[in-house]
This record gives structure tokens, sequence and C-alpha cells, in this order.
């Protein structure tokens, strides 16, 4: 069965996103630099993997200067939610419910994460109630 071209990002593409939200647009020089320090990857790699992403919409390539600044399209929150509602769909049925409760169940949360995770149930249910 063929697979269908998919626009979540890739593990690779996601690494190079975190880079620029955590940095802000970049040049592929910065972006290589930065994942560098965590595992050796080719300069030419990134290059490649950041022209791939702009054909994808998920960069935006700025070509006014002779280094191209790259900054991200979508935000980190809406990646995170894109997969996550994709991870559901194909996982757990759809069900988010699901997908959380698996979640919290193979992984010790932390007293703070469990204490968000309160405060955004009490907001989903009074949002709910109204």
């Amino acid at each position: 069965m063929a697979r269908k071209k998919s626009d979540l990002p890739t593990d690779a593409e996601l690494a190079v996103l975190r880079v620029l939200w955590r940095l802000g647009p970049s040049t592929v020089r910065d972006v290589h630099d930065a994942l560098e320090t965590h595992e050796p990857i080719g300069y030419t790699t990134i290059l490649k993997i950041m022209q791939i992403m702009a054909d994808k919409g998920l960069v935006r390539r700025d070509e006014s200067n002779r280094a191209h600044v790259y900054e991200p399209v979508p935000s980190e929150a809406q990646t995170q939610r894109r997969l996550l509602r994709d991870l559901a769909r194909r996982a757990f049925d759809g069900s988010p419910g699901k997908l959380a409760l698996r979640a919290l169940a193979d992984d010790k949360a932390s007293k703070e994460d469990l204490a968000e995770i309160r405060r955004l149930l009490d907001q989903l249910e009074e949002g709910d109630a109204s």
C-alpha cells in the first residue's frame, strides 16, 4: 500500500523546527551548529532538509541576504496539536481521551503536570457547562 505524502514534519524536520522555535529566524549554518552539538550531521543534509521544509510550507525563507534566513511557519503549539491529532486518529480510534489516558498510565507525571492537567480539565468542564 502506497503511503500518501504527509504535510506533517518528519523527525528530522521536527528537530529543525525545534531549533527555529528556540532561536528564532536562523540561517542553515545556525541550525546546523545547534544540531551538530547533539550528533554529527552534514551541513548539506541540513540545507536539503530545510529546502524540503520550505517546499512543504513548514518554513519561510528570506532570500534578501546572501545567507538565507529561515523561520518556522507553524507555531510549536500548532505543530504539537497536528501531531497529536494524527496520533490519536491512527493509534487511538480518533480519541484524544484514550491517548491522554495511555500517556498518563505509561509515564509518571510530575505534580506540576498533574496540577496543569487538573486546571485544563476544570476549564473544559466549565466550558461544557455554559
